[in-house]
């Protein structure tokens, strides 16, 4: 990595009854559950032996636990929230209507009703990555801002609860996880 290179370091927070019974979440607070908290204390020992130019959560519960059992308290920005699902929020995903399932999953013309759209999302997480300069920084976010991030270096795939992606931001490529 140059000092010129931004790499992203993105945790999608723990496991939480949300998202292992497939509910939408969004700007909800919902607790980790104990397989959540084991995910997120599972990372503490590979983010121990990095070195971050700084690190971020989510201000929701669930990223700011993930977070403080995995690396420590950290700062936190509104901007690295989940998607504003709205209307939708608490609803099981497969009482989501058809047009809006279709959507989200190709990120296409998503906007949720009473909520957020993938272009507002877009706009408030690429205005909070441009503003961190380069460096190496590890944020604790959301599977949507994650897969959001992600398309703009060619990988489609939802990642895990309680994972890590990295990111070489500057460059727009994957890079493997330690």
């Amino acid at each position: 990595m140059t000092e010129t290179e931004q790499h992203l370091w993105l945790v999608r927070h723990g496991e939480t009854p949300a998202s292992r019974d497939g509910i939408l979440a969004g700007w909800s607070n919902v607790p980790l559950t104990a397989t959540g908290q084991d995910q997120a204390r599972a990372l503490r020992a590979l983010l121990a032996m990095q070195t971050f130019t700084s690190a971020w959560s989510s201000d929701l519960d669930r990223t700011m636990t993930t977070a403080r059992l995995a690396y420590g308290v950290v700062p936190t920005d509104e901007r690295l929230r989940e998607i504003h699902f709205g209307d939708l929020e608490g609803r099981p995903w497969g009482e989501v209507e058809p047009h809006h399932m279709s959507a989200l999953m190709a990120f296409d013309g998503f906007a949720a009703p009473g909520g957020e759209s993938l272009l507002d999302l877009r706009q408030r997480v690429m205005a909070f990555v441009a503003g961190l300069g380069p460096g190496r920084h590890l944020l604790f976010t959301h599977g949507v801002v994650i897969a959001l991030l992600s398309r703009e270096v060619g990988q489609k795939e939802l990642i895990p609860t309680g994972t890590l992606r990295v990111i070489d931001w500057t460059n727009r490529r994957p890079l493997p996880a330690p």
